[in-house]
């Protein structure tokens, strides 16, 4: 081999070395990158995480908690109102949740169905003559009754307020399904209603009630 020859052969050898080590450079990061990936199968617990908070997942899983929670704890509305009327904090304590303000009260009644606007009733229970007793029957349900009625969700639980007031409303459409979607809201008026539900105690007399339960008689 001429002089020439050898010097262009270990000019080449000297070239490819860089491509050598680049390419094995490559080989090793791929490597690392297919260690420290995760497959994540869609609808897995890793799959729900990365998509997010969603309300309506939120409400669908917690709404069955609540509704056995208030089914458990609700107190006969006639039994509730003679002690609210008697003594309105005695009787948060005793069957309440504390909200914010004021507790957040589980009861059960039976009752007719009166005058209706958007939705929400008043109903004229036996012995609660001086009482104003409405139930909200959707489209629209207000509030955050449901959400904080076991005492078990708290904001910490969220990253932010949004999420938090997010989660309230996930809940009361998870219930509006479940309870509500087959009500006649239009003939409601005049029949007897069954009704197990929340309300916030703000006054003892005036009742505005979400329901967990509502059957028509």
């Amino acid at each position: 081999m001429s002089y020439q020859s050898e010097t262009q052969h270990q000019i080449a050898q000297k070239n490819r070395r860089p491509a050598m080590i680049f390419g094995a450079v490559c080989v090793a990061l791929i490597g690392a990158m297919a260690l420290d990936t995760t497959v994540v199968r869609i609808g897995s617990d890793q799959d729900v995480r990365q998509q997010g908070f969603s309300p309506e997942r939120f409400g669908a899983e917690k709404f069955p908690e609540i509704r056995a929670f208030v089914k458990d704890k609700a107190v006969d509305a006639k039994t509730l109102f003679d002690e609210a009327t008697a003594d309105k904090k005695a009787a948060g304590e005793k069957y309440g949740v504390m909200a914010g303000i004021a507790p957040v009260m589980p009861v059960t009644f039976s009752g007719v169905v009166g005058e209706g606007k958007s939705g929400t009733f008043y109903v004229a229970i036996d012995g609660m003559e001086d009482a104003k007793v409405r139930v909200q029957t959707g489209p629209a349900v207000n509030g955050t009754d449901l959400r904080d009625a076991t005492g078990t969700i708290s904001f910490g639980d969220f990253t932010n307020q949004i999420e938090y007031q997010n989660a309230g409303a996930g809940i009361n459409n998870a219930m509006k399904a479940e309870v509500l979607a087959d009500l006649d809201r239009e003939n409601l008026t005049g029949k007897t209603i069954e009704v197990t539900g929340v309300f916030t105690m703000l006054s003892a007399k005036n009742w505005l009630v979400t329901p967990v339960e509502l059957s028509v008689q």
